[in-house]
């Protein structure tokens, strides 16, 4: 039996896309009591990726899904920390979890494939209808529907919601034009494998006997970030490097180890000897930048990209995947609020609820980017706290679900000034 304590609508709802946005989106909508149809153009489920990371603010979502959390917990990253060192392995400073899980709330960090497996599972178990193999071929809308054709078929629906990426076929009829993603001039090399090896070296031991841990080398245009999991059984890197290639084919693929061992060419020894212990290849993730979308919805009001169809974040943020999470939450509430009669109240209600939200959470990442790689490290060395990661309470102690609720109607009474709407909506950034 579906979960909710909503009164069940008629609304019929079409998702593209089975990431976390996709999924949080079809999950939020079947508890609401609205038919949902989830397309996905991946034939089989597989438990691929690597670290991902949701804050507080998605974590309280994962938490009202029933059963969800006791699932979770046992697989996350439980550090109560993340030391800083600079790349030659000099201690800068080690930043504390503990007051923020107190004030915010839970985080949950693991593996990305372990994780959507259970939501994915979750998603099912309360009644939503996921199709595997199904590619999206081509989006429609008209005032009254709105539809897409996959694998021959047509499929119809109240509203569309593109959650299918960074190469969205969804942006097209949004924007009304094919924009293509550009290089940020970055890449990041990611990797995931067995702690064993790390335990036997008494260097690199600390990093996986005493519990999980979380600890950041940063140096000139890199940084490289090494988490234990599991309680230190699993062991996961990602270096963040500039990279100025192609991202036109393909903007993940496989590199071999020499590539990251020749970008951490000197760093600090303990570095190396994590490089020495992991396998190869790794995954070559090409940071895909997008200028910012005018809009995120349909002319027609019919049809919303969302997650990274909409707005890609760079890892720095550690916000995309809760972002996108929230992307999901916000639609369902506005739906159930709007009713089948105003589906295009709405989805105009989704996107200024979130525009300026998304916009100042990306400046985020960006911002520590650029305060990691173009560090004066003179000036670091006297005031090491320049380098602590931002946690920003705006961004991490925020309920998605409430905030929606509680300013639709105010959105709504703006809409007819979509710049107004927006702004009523601007975080109260400190």
């Amino acid at each position: 039996m579906v979960p909710t304590t909503e009164p069940p609508s008629i609304i019929h709802v079409i998702i593209v896309g089975s990431g976390f946005a996709g999924l949080t989106a079809a999950i939020e909508c079947r508890r609401k009591g609205h038919s949902v149809l989830l397309l996905e153009s991946f034939p089989e489920l597989k438990t691929l990726g690597d670290i991902i990371s949701f804050g507080s603010n998605s974590g309280r979502i994962f938490q009202r899904w029933p059963g969800v959390d006791a699932l979770l917990d046992p697989i996350i990253h439980k550090s109560d920390g993340l030391r800083l060192k600079t790349y030659l392995g000099e201690d800068l400073l080690e930043q504390s979890w503990l007051e923020e899980r107190k004030a915010y709330g839970k985080s949950f960090n693991g593996h990305r494939g372990e994780i959507h497996e259970i939501v994915f599972q979750y998603a099912l178990d309360i009644g939503v209808d996921i199709r595997l193999g199904h590619k999206v071929e081509n989006y429609f809308e008209s005032e009254h529907e709105a539809g897409v054709f996959a694998n021959g078929e047509k499929f119809v629906g109240d509203v569309i919601l593109a959650a299918d990426g960074v190469r969205s076929m969804g942006r097209a009829i949004v924007l009304g034009y094919e924009d293509k993603p550009k290089s940020s001039g970055y890449a990041v090399y990611r990797t995931w494998f067995d702690s064993a090896e790390l335990a036997k070296d008494p260097d690199t031991a600390w990093l996986v006997n005493n519990g999980d841990q979380h600890c950041a080398w940063l140096g000139p245009d890199i940084h490289f970030i090494a988490a234990s999991i599991k309680n230190g059984k699993d062991f996961s890197w990602v270096c963040t490097h500039k990279d100025e290639a192609d991202v036109e084919e393909s903007w993940q693929a496989h590199a071999p180890l020499a590539d990251a061992k020749e970008v951490l060419k000197g760093w600090d020894p303990v570095v190396q000897k994590i490089l020495n212990a992991t396998p190869s290849p790794l995954i070559d993730w090409k940071l895909v930048y997008r200028d910012p979308l005018p809009t995120w919805i349909s002319p027609k009001r019919r049809i919303a990209v969302i997650g990274d169809a909409a707005h890609p974040f760079l890892p720095t943020s550690i916000q995309g995947a809760s972002q996108a999470m929230e992307d999901g939450v916000t639609l369902a509430v506005c739906l159930s609020l709007a009713g089948k009669n105003k589906i295009q109240e709405a989805v105009a209600a989704f996107e200024a609820l979130r525009y300026e939200r998304v916009r100042a959470t990306q400046k985020t990442g960006e911002k520590t980017r650029d305060t990691w790689h173009k560090a004066d490290w003179d000036a670091v060395k006297k005031d090491p706290e320049s380098m602590l990661l931002k946690r920003e309470a705006w961004i991490l102690n925020f309920d998605a679900e409430q905030y929606a609720e509680a300013n639709y109607a105010a959105t709504v009474a703006l809409l007819g000034d979509t710049k107004a709407a927006r702004e009523y909506n601007m975080p109260p950034i400190i």
